[in-house]
């Protein structure tokens, strides 16, 4: 069953979800009932791949719990914020003559990790933030609550590829770095002050090696205690700090 949140943000049957995909509404995520097949199926197969939102088969009692109405087997929820697409956030830095800085997120499961980072993202003034459709914590209340609002301020960009971003921006000029415990250089010996992105990895996995292989860098954050290693907000906030502090010193 929803709460009430989910609630109040879910549209459903045919058309109004089509015309909502095709007016520009961000949605988080569509639901379709399984067995559905032909036009329809093709059409909403494409407008999800091609907006990057995530389109998942249920069956049809799921939809029934999700709304009372006639839903004609479709049903989608509505995001809280607008997302965006990293080729019409970049340009805009550029032309501001500032120093791009991107956080991507790999695999953020976690509502209250996705708005802590959002938090030390904003505060840090990082430009924004990089999720992948799939796979991802769905941006809700308690998310926007534990950013402090960060997350209705710094643009999310929801690609469908986050190997594909990270080559844009590669192709862009940006350096891409991320943290690994198997690194050889300390987070220290990083140069944050180029054009920069952040990779942060999923709370149990880290960074996809796919992913890793990507980065132009890798460095560890040193630690004394015999935990694994920091959470991903912490360690994303320590990042944030490192690049606030090299960039402050450029000044």
């Amino acid at each position: 069953m929803m709460n009430k949140e989910q609630k109040k943000q879910v549209i459903f049957g045919r058309h109004p979800i089509v015309d909502a995909i095709a007016s520009g509404a961000s949605v988080d995520k569509i639901f379709l009932q399984q067995g559905t097949r032909g036009e329809f199926e093709k059409e909403i197969r494409s407008l999800s791949k091609e907006n990057n939102i995530p389109c998942q088969f249920v069956p049809k009692e799921k939809l029934n719990k999700m709304v009372k109405g006639n839903h004609q087997g479709i049903v989608a929820l509505l995001s809280l914020i607008p997302y965006y697409k990293v080729e019409d956030v970049l340009p805009t830095i550029y032309e501001k003559s500032e120093i791009p800085l991107f956080v991507i997120l790999d695999g953020i499961t976690d509502v209250r990790n996705l708005g802590a980072i959002a938090r030390s993202a904003e505060v840090s003034g990082a430009h924004a933030l990089i999720i992948q459709g799939k796979g991802s914590a769905m941006i809700t209340s308690e998310g926007i609550k534990t950013s402090a609002g960060a997350l209705t301020k710094i643009p999310v960009c929801r690609e469908g590829s986050i190997i594909s971003a990270i080559e844009y921006l590669q192709q862009c000029g940006m350096h891409i770095v991320a943290s690994d415990l198997q690194a050889s250089k300390r987070i220290d010996e990083i140069d944050f002050t180029v054009p920069i992105a952040i990779v942060l990895g999923s709370e149990g996995e880290g960074v996809r090696p796919a992913v890793l292989e990507k980065a132009n860098e890798t460095f560890i954050i040193p630690q004394k205690g015999t935990t694994d290693s920091f959470n991903v907000s912490v360690a994303g906030g320590i990042m944030l700090y490192e690049t606030t502090r090299q960039r402050l010193l450029m000044k």
